[in-house]
Parts: C-alpha cells; sequence; structure tokens
C-alpha cells in the first residue's frame, strides 16, 4: 500500500510539470512588453503632425521601457471618445477637450505645455485689415471660421467672448464654419474664404500666433487683432485612471525632462511649438469649466464606455 501512494505522488508531480505554467505563473522577463497607447490632438497640419509624432514616440518609448503606439485622430473629440472606450493610457489634449475627457472619462491631468515663459495663452479674434473690421460687432453679418467644437482657442472662448458682447454667432452672422484646425482657420481668413476666424496666440498682443508660424511675413502683416480673451491655461498631457503610479512618473519626468535636452526640445517645438513642460493639476483648469458654463456647452457625462 505504501509503495502505490508513492508511485502516486510521483505520478502528480509528473503531471504538474509537464503542464504549462499559467499566465500568473509566467515570469515577468518571458512576457511580451506592455503597449501604452498614446493619442495626439490635430491641432494643425495632419500630414505634419503625423511626421513629427514618431520621432517622440520612439524617444518615449526608449526612454520608459515600453513599446509606445501613437493614434492621432480626425478631431479632438475622437481622441476624448478614445479615452472614454478606454482604447488609450495617455493623451496630448487641449484644455477644453481635457474638461470633457475629466468629465466623461475621469482622466487626470500630469504635465502642461509651456511657450515663452508663461503656462497659458490666448484666444484671439482676428481679420485681414482690408476689410476695414475694427472691433467684434462689426462682424454681423459677415462669414467666420471657428476651428475643432473642442478646441479652447478655437471655439469655447471665442463662443464666450461673443456672447459677452451679445453676439449669437448662429443668428448674427451670415455664414459660420468649423475648420478642424488652427491653421486651416488662418489660411480660411488670409484667403478671404471668411471674414474673421479664431485661433490662439501665446501673448495678447499676437506676436507668438497661429498665423506667424503658419503665413508668409508679408501675410502676416495683413492681419488685424480684433478681440484677445483672458489667459488660457495650456494643453496637457494626462492618462488614464488605470495608469500606474510608476508609468504616470516615467511619462511625467521624461516630458519634463525633454526640454532640457536639444534634440528633446526640437521634438516638442515641432509637435506642438512647446517650450517645455510644467506640473499640473485639475484645479488649474477651474476656469475652463466657467467657459463651457459661460458659453452655454453642456458639460453632463455623454455616457458609460463603450465594450
Amino acid at each position: 500500500m505504501k509503495q502505490s501512494v508513492q508511485w502516486l505522488l510521483l505520478i502528480a508531480v509528473f503531471l504538474l510539470s509537464a503542464c504549462p505554467a499559467s499566465e500568473e505563473s509566467v515570469s515577468p522577463a518571458s512576457k511580451s512588453p506592455p503597449v501604452l497607447r498614446m493619442g495626439f490632438i490635430p491641432s494643425e497640419n495632419m500630414s505634419e503632425l503625423q511626421k513629427n509624432v514618431q520621432p517622440l514616440v520612439e524617444k518615449l518609448s526608449e526612454a520608459i521601457g515600453m513599446e509606445v503606439q501613437p493614434f492621432i485622430a480626425g478631431d479632438y473629440t475622437g481622441v476624448v471618445e478614445a479615452l472614454r472606450n478606454q482604447r488609450l493610457e495617455v493623451a496630448f489634449l487641449s484644455a477644453a477637450s481635457y474638461v470633457m475627457a475629466k468629465n466623461e472619462a475621469n482622466v487626470k491631468v500630469i504635465l502642461r505645455a509651456q511657450r515663452g515663459k508663461d503656462p497659458f495663452y490666448y484666444s484671439v479674434i482676428f481679420t485681414r485689415k482690408d476689410n476695414g473690421i475694427k472691433n467684434l460687432s462689426e462682424l454681423k453679418g459677415k462669414s467666420f471660421a471657428f476651428g475643432d467644437n473642442l478646441s479652447t482657442a478655437g471655439y469655447i472662448y471665442p463662443l464666450k467672448m461673443f456672447k459677452d458682447q451679445g453676439i449669437d454667432p448662429e443668428s448674427d452672422f451670415e455664414n459660420t464654419i468649423f475648420s478642424g484646425s488652427h491653421d486651416a482657420t488662418v489660411l480660411a481668413v488670409a484667403n478671404k474664404k471668411v471674414t474673421a476666424g479664431a485661433t490662439y496666440s501665446n501673448d495678447p498682443e499676437g506676436n507668438d500666433s497661429a498665423w506667424k508660424h503658419i503665413l508668409k511675413p508679408e501675410q502676416v502683416n495683413d492681419i488685424q487683432v480684433l478681440a484677445v480673451s483672458d489667459p488660457i491655461p495650456s494643453d496637457n498631457i494626462c492618462v488614464a485612471e488605470n495608469v500606474s503610479e510608476e508609468i504616470q512618473n516615467k511619462l511625467r519626468q521624461f516630458f519634463l525632462n525633454l526640454s532640457k535636452d536639444p534634440e528633446g526640445l526640437a521634438l516638442i517645438q515641432d509637435l506642438y511649438h512647446i517650450d517645455r513642460f510644467v506640473e499640473a493639476e485639475d484645479a488649474d483648469y477651474a476656469g475652463i469649466r466657467k467657459a463651457f458654463t459661460e458659453s452655454g456647452i453642456d458639460l453632463k457625462p455623454q455616457g458609460k464606455p463603450k465594450s
């Protein structure tokens, strides 16, 4: 009887050793490296953005020891939707699209961009000088270009500026368009497709504005600033709620250090004209939530993540 028990034990040990290990028992070294999916908003020319994203994600992948997969949506809402549906772990967002993503997907902001000396920028309503228009009220009956409907400088703040002046774009303008990006808005105004438009500037005078990056010097002289918003907290980097503190810290350190390296600085300047990143928190964007309310835009969640 004792011999039979010993044989049974030996057979059990053999069978256990022959079984494939479960996923939990595989050593970490034998697993495929995890993937970090990163979203980018199409604030300017899509083909340029696609070209500039790749070297950045390659450098990030090497620094944090993970494969990084870029995702460029066709519009700002596409990035928010991807976060809401748990298809991204990290994303570059405008201030307004961050507020929407926080509301719908509970993302966490970790850093915000800085251009020049301040980590904020402005929304600017502009036209051509030869239109002879000097103020917002003179835009009534004219055509106007907004950017994306989740663009802070291209829609949320200019809508607020118009409402503060008693102007309703839906009824007071002959025609309004959504160009989809800052460069498209600038070109629409410069090429007389519309009378005026809204875009960003990193200073209230328009000396470091979207049209300065897009137009030829002789065309820049044709632009007239009509109105400038209050300072807006800059666009940011946020993470999904399931991203570990370890990965968050790696991302934070990578982007904080990026501007200290000439090669890294060139990458973020080519990408979104960023000079450096600074620490950020949700409270920085309280003014954006107020702007949504004052613009009459509803911030209620749009539903649960899709499976």
